[in-house]
């Protein structure tokens, strides 16, 4: 139910903004009401729906320029400090999940503009994220990144269809500094990482239509 209801979220079945009804959903999905309640408490969670006193939830609305300003200069702030508390404290163990997560990235397929195409790459890289994070050993620091949600946000703008090459490459050179035990590398790595990925999930403008009625020009 949870993945169902998330499914219409990301691949905007249910509009960015749009009120969401439980009773409706219930309907729709031929449930009763409460699996869909603990699904939307479940999503309010990871910012994708917002509950509002006697209104009931409704999505939230797509990150617009400036908020999506706003998470990657807090993403700089927090992650390549992460990378590098981590390039000193990571045990072995935890870069070995770091491996394991990159190698089962490579092998995701690009990926598509629905949601039920790139879950399990979206997933994975959020565990790298959050798996770096912890192996800084600042507990704080860890609950702030991933408290971001980044790429469930990121994602619902733009899949940027074609960056699992990239991505898998940015991730295996952080995850080389970190096996380095070079703090500065690493948190180069993650920086660059992350003014890539601003690039890549830049919002698209829509592409030009001739106006109906008249011939295109040659």
């Amino acid at each position: 139910m949870y993945e169902g209801v998330k499914a219409m979220i990301m691949d905007h079945e249910i509009a960015p903004g749009a009120r969401v009804s439980i009773e409706g959903l219930a309907r729709q999905l031929d449930v009763s009401a409460t699996p869909v309640r603990e699904a939307l408490a479940r999503l309010e969670s990871e910012r994708l729906v917002v509950k509002r006193p006697n209104a009931g939830y409704r999505a939230t609305d797509l990150l617009d320029p400036d908020a999506l300003l706003d998470l990657f200069e807090m993403r700089l702030l927090l992650e390549p400090r992460a990378a590098s508390l981590a390039a000193e404290n990571a045990s072995d163990d935890e870069l070995g999940r770091l491996r394991a997560i990159v190698e089962e990235m490579r092998r995701q397929p690009d990926l598509g503009e629905k949601y039920s195409d790139y879950r399990r790459f979206a997933a994975l890289d959020q565990e790298f994220h959050d798996v770096l994070a912890q192996a800084a050993g600042r507990p704080l620091l860890a609950d702030a990144v991933n408290r971001l949600h980044a790429h469930l946000h990121m994602l619902r703008l733009n899949s940027a269809p074609g960056s699992v090459e990239a991505t898998v490459a940015e991730h295996e050179h952080v995850l080389d500094a970190l096996v380095q035990r070079n703090p500065e590398k690493a948190a180069e790595a993650m920086a660059t990482h992350l003014r890539s990925s601003r690039v890549r999930h830049r919002p698209q403008p829509p592409t030009p239509r001739p106006a109906r009625g008249r011939t295109a020009p040659r």
